[in-house]
């Protein structure tokens, strides 16, 4: 059997993982879920590429969640299609980088997140990009103190993620990458063809170590933002998440979300409130999709995503709601001024289509009169 460190290592480092993902807000993937890591490690006697914490085979365990020998059970982290995960994972071991596609919602950063904590152990080497990213980001920076006093020198200069991450052999991350200027985009070019980072000013390179590849996330609505050139677009392999298939696989998704993040920040634990949450779920889907769930009635699509996300964020509100001003049992008037808010985007437009919506669909629904209420009462 196969195993990086030594038990008692493993076990303090558990420890110590585990205590700093309870002081903190959000723990990062590798801190917060640390005993699974460390279990996985340890019963881990696959083949493992160059400095990866774990095999592929299980890293796609710990995102998709199983029971492991012992009887450890590892949650899931990702509820979709196996197989994207799989080729996901499996990018990752080639020499190609891997960029998630998908409309919001579709969890490109928690996979993306969960991917590098699994394979090195660390999720930090992240570029967050916007339209303000500048090239130094990807690229390397320099300490202009140092700079001005000892001219250019390694030690002036301020590596940036990827650049850690080649030299290291880690997983570099790259949010958002289509928000990023285009010829700010393009310096990743050369980094990933040639897998090295040249530095002129000091007449020297940084070349990536064995270990080392990037993930990039990229939103569908994104496109005509800043087009990834062609170029750059081949350096990638492309994994498109799609929105969950079906109702239950999205309440199962933000159930489970609402659950971690509800023990995270303390709320209270309350009655089951799946109903509601399948209402919310339900709203989102249909008003999503421009249909009802037996496809019967087609309805207006309101200009906001409503994805998966929202959904989380509209749940987890409306149990703190019920939580703190209410008897902890989540109820329709906790979440219904969470649905206009990610339903009202557009005050002109979507707030027509929200009335036409809670009239023709949610007023004639059975079991659905206090929910219809709710809506109607923030809605004015």
């Amino acid at each position: 059997m196969t195993v990086s460190v030594d038990e008692t290592t493993t076990d303090n480092q558990s420890a110590a993982a585990s205590a700093k993902a309870g002081e903190v807000l959000r723990p990062h993937a590798e801190h917060a879920f640390a005993a699974e890591l460390a279990a996985l490690a340890a019963q881990d006697d696959r083949p493992r590429p160059a400095r990866w914490r774990l095999s592929p085979w299980a890293v796609a365990m710990y995102l998709l969640g199983g029971t492991l020998p012992d009887g450890t059970v590892i949650t899931p982290k990702y509820v979709g299609p196996r197989r994207i995960v799989e080729v996901a994972v499996s990018t990752l071991a080639t020499d190609r980088a891997l960029l998630l596609l998908g409309v919001p919602g579709t969890a490109k950063t928690w996979v993306s997140e969960h991917l590098a904590a699994a394979v090195s152990g660390d999720s930090t080497l992240l570029v967050q990009g916007t339209a303000g990213t500048p090239e130094e980001a990807i690229r390397y920076g320099w300490n202009y103190a140092q700079l001005l006093a000892h001219g250019p020198s390694r030690d002036a200069l301020v590596p940036s993620p990827v650049m850690r991450a080649m030299a290291d052999g880690m997983t570099a991350r790259v949010e958002e990458l289509t928000r990023i200027p285009a010829d700010v985009q393009d310096s990743l070019i050369t980094i990933l063809s040639e897998k090295t980072l040249p530095i002129p000013e000091l007449g020297q390179e940084v070349q990536a170590v064995r270990g080392f590849n990037l993930i990039a996330t990229a939103n569908n609505r994104d496109r005509g933002v800043n087009d990834l050139s062609s170029a750059l677009r081949r350096r990638f392999n492309t994994v498109v998440l799609p929105l969950p298939e079906s109702a239950d696989a999205e309440v199962d998704i933000v159930s489970r979300r609402v659950d971690q993040i509800g023990r995270a920040l303390d709320l209270p634990a309350g009655p089951d409130g799946i109903d509601e949450i399948r209402r919310v779920v339900t709203v989102f889907r249909e008003l999503r999709d421009g249909v009802t769930a037996d496809g019967r009635t087609k309805v207006k699509s309101p200009s906001g995503t409503l994805s998966t996300a929202e959904a989380i964020s509209v749940v987890t509100n409306g149990l703190a709601l019920a939580a703190h001003f209410g008897d902890g049992v989540l109820r329709p008037g906790d979440v219904a001024a969470g649905i206009l808010g990610a339903v009202v985007r557009d005050p002109a437009a979507d707030r027509v289509i929200w009335q036409e919506y809670l009239e023709a669909v949610i007023r004639e629904r059975d079991g659905w009169k206090d929910f219809y209420r709710a809506c109607r009462e923030v809605s004015g």
